[in-house]
């Protein structure tokens, strides 16, 4: 199993606290090093590093040897700032294997099993978590390939011009311990800001691991009483992959944004009234926004992957300027009739992805671990409302009542309403 390092040196000043460092901030009678070690011991993890600093002590004599926690536990303490990643370098040859890196001020409850499995399967320098945020026009943001591989970090602002995915580092990573060749001795350092880029102009890769399970960082007094109230009400646990979760799966070209037929591009896509509205209401629930949207328009060859890629950037670039977030975006390529001028033969399939099959339901299903049976579709046509039956979802269409839905909305913004409301009463 992975030794786990906790990087505990920040300091709790904006929360108020003087006298004790941020990580040992108190939730539930514990201090919130307490929570990530348990969690950590939940899924085998029994030996810690802890990088501390500012107050070092009140963290060494909390926590000891960790034999009254049943774990083993080092103390290195920094003899100076050093930053994530200047602390991280006082471990070169001492960790000899993979190990889990966690940051002592994030709130989390994540699935630290499948974190590992997916690490397994690339066996790169590093994985890091990442997900979408509420806040991605003042977040550092990340850029992905087909392949999973982190290939460019976007600082903060954004006040380009340019459209964005809402993909953010979360600030939890496996690492191998070549990553110590691409940290310097003794200079303060930063994981995200300094190292990642440092790797990305070589050879090494950094994959990336899309979660929706629940990583705060509870830095301030605002988020910190949220995550409070998110752990009191048992919201941070039931966010683990372990359990199952209820998903609202979303039609795109007219319920998302206006049509636009046979002529698909960047600059006419255009979100309808209300949408944002409709997206930030599911996401301040526990269901998850995920799209799965038939996009034949590549296999025809009027558009490209890249083109309908740019086409997501912008939506998730709109949605975020409000504060909403989708969780996942599925598309299939696929046509299965041939006769189109440019077509690409090898989308012209009959294949298990285009609704009113169930392929991208099942994606969305196999990596977010959703239930069906508590999940609802929400569509404009036939195809969408088949979908979601063939699934096992409850469905909702959007301006026509004839497609034998459960429940026919006007527009994106009444369909989850009417789904919250119906949830509130089951």
């Amino acid at each position: 199993m992975l030794q786990a390092v906790i990087i505990a040196g920040g300091k709790g000043t904006r929360l108020g606290m003087n006298d004790i460092p941020k990580p040992m901030v108190e939730i539930d009678g514990k201090p919130l090093l307490q929570h990530q070690i348990e969690l950590a011991k939940r899924f085998g993890i029994n030996e810690f590093f802890i990088m501390s600093g500012y107050l070092s002590e009140v963290i060494i004599n909390y926590f000891g040897t960790g034999e009254k926690f049943g774990v083993k536990i080092h103390h290195v303490v920094e003899p100076y700032p050093l930053g994530t990643a200047g602390c991280l370098k006082l471990l070169q040859g001492k960790l000899k294997d993979r190990f889990i890196v966690f940051y002592g001020d994030v709130v989390m409850d994540f699935d630290i099993n499948e974190f590992i499995n997916y690490d397994n399967k690339y066996k790169e320098l590093g994985t890091a978590i990442v997900h979408p945020n509420d806040h991605p026009y003042d977040s550092d943001l990340l850029e992905i390939n087909e392949k999973n591989c982190i290939i460019n970090i976007m600082p903060k602002p954004h006040n380009d011009g340019n459209y964005y995915s809402n993909l953010v580092n979360a600030a939890l990573y496996i690492f191998s311990p070549k990553i110590f060749d691409y940290i310097d001795k003794d200079v303060m350092q930063d994981i995200g800001k300094d190292i990642l880029p440092k790797i990305l102009k070589s050879d090494d890769k950094i994959i990336a691991y899309k979660t929706a399970e629940y990583i705060k960082d509870m830095g301030t007094l605002d988020r910190f009483e949220k995550v409070k109230q998110d752990y009191f009400s048992g919201k941070i646990a039931r966010l683990n992959k372990i359990n199952k979760r209820a998903c609202i799966f979303l039609d795109r070209d007219g319920v998302i944004n206006k049509n636009m037929d046979s002529n698909p591009s960047v600059a006419g896509f255009e979100l309808l009234p209300d949408v944002k509205e409709a997206i930030k209401l599911i996401n301040n629930s526990e269901y998850l926004s995920v799209i799965v949207t038939n996009q034949p328009m590549i296999a025809k060859g009027f558009v490209s992957f890249s083109e309908i890629n740019d086409i997501h950037k912008k939506m998730e670039t709109l949605l975020g300027e409000y504060g909403a977030y989708l969780n996942g975006i599925y598309f299939c390529p696929h046509h299965p009739e041939s006769g189109f001028a440019g077509e690409i033969k090898t989308l012209k399939i009959d294949c298990d992805c285009r609704k009113p099959k169930i392929g991208m339901l099942k994606e969305a299903q196999v990596e977010m671990n959703i239930d069906f049976s508590k999940s609802w579709m929400i569509g404009d046509s036939e195809r969408d409302i088949v979908a979601g039956k063939n699934a096992g979802c409850k469905t909702v269409s959007i301006g026509n009542s004839n497609l034998c839905a459960d429940y026919n909305a006007q527009n994106l913004l009444e369909a989850v309403e009417y789904i919250m409301q119906d949830n509130s009463n089951s």
